[in-house]
């Protein structure tokens, strides 16, 4: 490992960067460096502009893409080299705005219903009753469930803030029958070995087999579980801020895009 990776890593965990994010910066600099052949510490601002323009033009990457690269290169540069040179605008195409293909109660009730296996059809729809993010999902230990108040702790979700989630009847009932065939004793939907969490690839292959066998051909993988859990809500009358506590999101403007999927969105008038 050389000394910049290592003084990149140190900085991200510093930072309390999730893994994902330390997995996708250094990609994105070891690209760079790969692309000049030399290392980004020997870069100049107009090497880095020729780059983004290399990615857009040659390579064809969008502009959700490319931000990826400009955030992990502005880290790099500005972060853990300290060279305030490189904090210049630079030009990537704009992110595209688009409104995903949100999936209705009853297109959700049709994938849980496709899962034939007991474990996954739970893990799914813990996922929806919660608007869970598949790193959370995985991440989820039996004594995060607290039954008597009817709580589901979220322990270091993104942003490396706990929060506590709101347990239906309805998600409870077969969280507790799960538990009572399957006895898991720390992780609540272990991987093959017990003592170790799901790969986030697991959930993400079960909920694409079940909305095949369901039938539904809506775009999008399980992040449409989320997408799904803060839109139903907000059709329910749920206050906005609210809602912004419930998906952990540090800023309002995040969780404001579901209200703008909701056209007759009005707080505090459920349909």
């Amino acid at each position: 490992m050389t000394p910049l990776r290592q003084k990149m890593i140190d900085a991200m965990q510093v930072r309390g960067f999730s893994a994902r994010t330390h997995q996708s910066y250094l990609s994105a600099v070891s690209a760079l460096a790969q692309y000049y052949h030399r290392t980004p510490e020997r870069l100049s601002v107009d090497d880095i502009q020729a780059y983004f323009q290399y990615l857009v033009k040659d390579r064809g990457l969008s502009g959700a893409s490319c931000r990826l690269y400009l955030n992990a290169i502005r880290f790099l540069y500005l972060q853990v080299l300290k060279q305030a040179t490189f904090d210049v605008p630079f030009q990537i195409p704009k992110k595209a705005q688009r409104i995903p293909e949100l999936l209705t109660r009853a297109e959700v009730g049709q994938i849980l219903s496709a899962v034939r296996n007991t474990k996954h059809r739970v893990m799914l729809t813990t996922c929806y009753g919660c608007g869970l993010r598949v790193s959370e999902l995985v991440a989820l230990k039996v004594r995060h469930i607290d039954g008597e108040r009817h709580l589901l702790r979220i322990e270091q979700g993104k942003g490396a803030k706990d929060r506590q989630e709101i347990l239906s009847e309805g998600l409870l009932h077969p969280l507790r029958a799960y538990w009572q065939r399957y006895h898991p004793s720390d992780w609540l939907f272990p991987g093959r070995e017990p003592d170790q969490p799901l790969d986030v690839s697991s959930p993400q292959r079960v909920f694409t087999v079940a909305k095949c066998r369901a039938g539904i051909d809506k775009v999008g993988g399980i992040h449409s579980l989320r997408h799904a859990y803060a839109t139903h809500q907000l059709e329910a009358g749920l206050p906005v801020h609210q809602l912004q506590q419930l998906l952990g999101h540090r800023d309002i403007r995040t969780t404001l895009h579901y209200v703008h999927w909701i056209p007759r969105y009005r707080e505090g008038e459920g349909g």
